[in-house]
């Protein structure tokens, strides 16, 4: 869980966030205690040595029209050493899997306008850019 910890407080770095890994830590850990998410990971092997070089996260939630469960995959960070390696690709893969293998009927995500990379990744794995909605929020 450290390594997930720090991998989500440089995701919210890379969102323009302090650093702050307590924050991050106590984030991650509430997720899981809470059964609020589920967290896929990515990893390297150099020798007998692992290393987490990314990870997604899996919101559960609900389409009213469909009447069927949904995920929400707010965040998506691979490391920026293991960028271009495939491990963007393979968590977008299995987030699919896992979605599809216990009856989710839809993934939704949001990115960044200026986010290129990943809107060509999403692009090419069949993600279909929402033209027809526009998303509002409000802060509370």
């Amino acid at each position: 869980m450290p390594s997930v910890a720090a991998l989500f407080n440089a995701y919210r770095q890379f969102y323009e966030q302090p650093d702050d890994l307590r924050l991050a830590t106590r984030f991650i850990s509430n997720r899981l205690l809470n059964s609020d998410s589920v967290i896929l990971v990515a990893e390297s092997e150099d020798g007998h040595n692992r290393t987490l070089t990314g990870f997604c996260q899996l919101y559960p939630g609900f389409c009213s029209v469909l009447a069927k469960p949904i995920y929400t995959l707010y965040d998506l960070f691979v490391a920026p050493g293991a960028r271009k390696t495939g491990a963007g690709r393979a968590l977008l893969l299995a987030a699919h899997e896992h979605a599809r293998t216990h009856g989710f009927a839809r993934l939704d995500l949001s990115t960044a306008k200026n986010n290129h990379a990943a809107q060509a990744l999403y692009e090419s794995l069949g993600w279909v850019r929402d033209e027809v909605y526009f998303s509002y929020s409000k802060a509370v």
